[in-house]
């Protein structure tokens, strides 16, 4: 893809301070299409307000079209058609090249395994990097991976890692809440409302609070103890007609949670692959609870397609059933959120999920 875009004067190697990552996406055909993720740029490049299309308004108005021929058009590397400023293609520089000193191998059988293992082996030994014995694992069902267990798919918290969590004492200062914090923050997609559950912890950890450990600060540590004591395994990411993607989505008073879930026929709830959450800041915190609740499904929405890809349909089961008129095209009269931050929230909703029962 990159040599295509290369030879067709897209896209030049160059020398540059800035860096992103590729973000390659599957498209429904089985064929790869060549993004950047530029989050990073994002944030600290100044909001534009952009005009997004209403999905809603378009399929009302091919409806009253009531036409018996169509033809589409579709541009072709969209994303690398838009020119770049000289003095700002330095900013977009991304590589495609990189590796980490950690290899997994994964297959059906342990005979694919060595197989695949014996082939990279080489590879790497071709290209002068040399392989410790020693560190070589496996075959295993089991195995450990950046600090991570994986087994039969499944990625789960390692219990070496739960044992010196929740042997931890109390924190006596601030650098010691952050400690922890960062301990267990690794976690948070293996823990249902982790943000509000730890929020009375990063209070402590303000420059502008002092610090001062009260009931409060003491629950919370107990509390995220006893849920990292029963996380649940994530995964495995499944595919296939008969599988159900459910996005769970919830505001309540101290902020939003969703989490994202799979079921095949024959289960009753189906199997986890995160659960997310965040407390509302700055002018969220004044939305209202319809506004809440199709914040937490839009930032949902947003997680779940990193997870399982943009190419899958979503069932959305809201917490609340406020969510079924925004199919609809009506926007309520009262509302502290912008129309065009409404625009958006109904264009991402209505494009990847869909309202319905899981259990149906």
């Amino acid at each position: 893809m990159i040599c295509k875009l290369e030879s067709q004067g897209v896209v030049s190697k160059a020398r540059s301070p800035f860096n992103s990552p590729i973000w390659p996406v599957c498209k429904s055909s089985r064929e790869w299409r060549l993004t950047v993720d530029y989050c990073a740029l994002n944030e600290v490049t100044p909001p534009l307000s952009a005009a997004v299309p209403d999905m809603l308004e378009l399929q009302y108005e091919l409806e009253s079209k009531a036409a018996k021929w169509y033809a589409t058009i579709d541009i072709a590397n969209a994303f690398f058609s838009i020119p770049l400023a000289a003095e700002c293609r330095a900013q977009f520089a991304f590589t495609w090249k990189g590796y980490i000193d950690d290899t997994i191998v994964w297959g059906n059988t342990a005979g694919e395994v060595f197989e695949r293992g014996e082939t990279i082996i080489q590879i790497l030994l071709k290209a002068g990097f040399a392989i410790k014995r020693s560190k070589v694992k496996g075959l295993a069902q089991e195995i450990q991976f950046l600090g991570v267990k994986w087994q039969d798919g499944h990625h789960q918290i390692p219990t070496e890692v739960i044992n010196k969590i929740t042997a931890m004492s109390p924190p006596t200062k601030k650098k010691e809440t952050q400690a922890f914090l960062g301990a267990i923050g690794f976690w948070r997609m293996h823990i249902p409302e982790y943000s509000q559950i730890v929020s009375p912890l990063y209070l402590v950890t303000r420059k502008k609070n002092d610090f001062h450990w009260g009931p409060e600060q003491q629950q919370a540590f107990a509390q995220i103890k006893q849920e990292i004591t029963h996380a649940v395994a994530l995964g495995p990411v499944r595919t296939g007609p008969d599988v159900k993607n459910v996005l769970y989505s919830a505001a309540g008073n101290n902020g939003l949670s969703w989490s994202l879930w799979q079921k095949v026929p024959g289960e009753t709830r189906g199997r986890p692959l995160g659960f997310w959450s965040q407390s509302y800041r700055g002018s969220k915190a004044n939305y209202t609870p319809t506004e809440k609740e199709i914040l937490a499904a839009y930032e949902g929405v947003q997680a779940a397609s990193e997870v399982i890809g943009t190419e899958t349909q979503l069932l959305l089961a809201p917490q609340l059933p406020v969510l079924g008129w925004m199919f609809k095209g009506n926007v309520p009269s009262t509302h502290h959120a912008t129309d065009s931050t409404w625009s958006k929230w109904i264009a991402l909703i209505t494009q990847h999920a869909r309202i319905g029962n899981p259990n149906l």
